[in-house]
């Protein structure tokens, strides 16, 4: 008997501790009928919710927020192991990438809120079409679209010039293959940077402007299909006319950025935060173009990073959670902020309307660079992550290592599918 009173002692125990975590993580009502509500995020969106929490303040005075500022990869640990546990110790906002979207519904169906329910899909002929297939799983709203990556290619003014290389004269990537080694013969600068053996940002970039990626829209790996093959070959054309200068991880990419051994940076658009931060005395040398097309006339947009906001279906104060991200990611004004001071390049088409988004900019040559990532949103097609998505960016990476070291990149990329077919038993999809 006394061992079932001391058991049942620490079962309650128990109870009483997750209980106090589960309360705890969201807030609640207090007694004077305030609510605080709980947000996990990082770095300089930390900020842009911050001053949009104060803004809504103005007409919501019982709503306040708690923003912790925890790292990237931290949130995703906490995320998950909350999720694990039923809904246990997570806040009432919690930010996403949008490669993680799908893989957190699929994983935790009834873990996040249903936002179509509460009305968020009145608001989607204000993302485009790319954001919204992002922030949906099975026609339903599970995240509201917040910043995006729509890429381009950053360069250096003063090494086109050198080389007599005009950038507007650029249209497909064999252009830029031969202009890359007018660059490199006359300046010495490569074409552009990439950590070879390591990520995959070109090739991912290229996969989504061609229309295809690591899985396709039904959920099978498509890495085997010809427009996949058209990217690696095209990378391998690059790496063997020496115009890849191979650097290692995020810290030689900005080195190459700050130092001018390379031409051109293809990234996001949330690269210019980098660029005028570490690379300050450059200031008037810089400008962008689109990534160049696969053919003639073919299709330049794509995007390279990216997030939204989802709500944790255990938050006590869901009400209050949907109210103030439905402000914070549908109000042109605060998107405009968002941008203007933490460079969070917004989804929200109407926040294009600003001055901001047609101003010149000093930084790059007086070109107005923001007018080219807007009018590239619309043109992006959807890219098919998965739950699936980190080991799909594992593989493609070693198929990129193999192609760079010589393998023929079909090859290397249908091995890379029948590794990654072992590792989630998805279908190859045949082409």
């Amino acid at each position: 008997m006394k061992k079932l009173l001391t058991l049942f002692s620490l079962v309650a125990a128990f109870v009483l501790v997750i209980s106090g975590c589960s309360n705890d993580s969201s807030g609640g009502k207090g007694e004077d009928g305030k609510v605080t509500l709980t947000a996990w995020a990082w770095n300089v969106n930390v900020g842009a919710l911050n001053e949009a929490a104060e803004k809504f303040k103005k007409e919501n005075p019982n709503v306040e927020l708690k923003v912790e500022d925890i790292g990237r990869l931290d949130v995703y640990d906490k995320l998950s192991t909350g999720l694990a546990a039923g809904g246990v110790g997570l806040p009432d906002i919690v930010l996403v990438e949008d490669d993680r979207i799908h893989g957190y519904v699929e994983s935790f169906p009834k873990g996040f809120l249903d936002l179509t329910k509460e009305g968020f899909d009145k608001h989607g002929e204000s993302f485009p079409q790319f954001k919204n297939d992002m922030a949906k799983v099975n026609d339903t709203y599970y995240a509201m679209p917040f910043d995006a990556g729509p890429t381009g290619m950053f360069y250096r003014r003063s090494v086109f010039e050198k080389a007599g290389v005009n950038p507007e004269e650029i249209q497909t990537w064999d252009d830029f293959l031969e202009a890359g080694k007018t660059i490199k013969e006359k300046t010495g600068a490569f074409a552009m940077p990439l950590d070879k053996f390591k990520d995959d940002p070109t090739f991912r970039m290229m996969l989504n402007q061609l229309g295809v990626y690591y899985f396709d829209e039904k959920g099978n790996i498509d890495l085997t299909h010809p427009k996949a093959v058209q990217a690696m070959e095209m990378q391998k054309k690059f790496d063997e006319a020496g115009l890849i200068k191979d650097v290692d991880g995020w810290n030689g990419v900005v080195s190459a950025t700050v130092d001018g051994s390379v031409a051109t940076i293809p990234f996001g658009a949330w690269y210019y935060g980098t660029i005028i931060d570490q690379a300050k005395d450059s200031k008037g040398d810089w400008g962008v173009f689109q990534l160049p097309a696969f053919e003639e006339g073919g299709n330049r947009a794509a995007n390279l990073g990216g997030s939204s906001w989802m709500i944790p279906a255990a938050s006590k104060n869901a009400k209050e959670a949907y109210k103030f991200l439905e402000y914070f990611s549908t109000t042109p004004e605060i998107q405009t902020m968002a941008m203007e001071k933490h460079g969070l390049f917004p989804s929200l088409n109407t926040a294009y309307e600003s001055e901001l988004f047609t101003a010149n900019d000093e930084f790059f040559g007086g070109q107005p660079i923001w007018k080219m990532f807007t009018e590239e949103m619309a043109d992006v097609p959807t890219a098919y992550y998965t739950k699936d998505y980190s080991l799909g960016l594992d593989e493609a990476i070693k198929a990129q290592a193999d192609t760079f070291n010589g393998k023929d990149a079909g090859k290397a990329l249908e091995e890379a599918a029948k590794r990654l077919k072992d590792r989630t038993k998805r279908d190859i999809n045949k082409h």
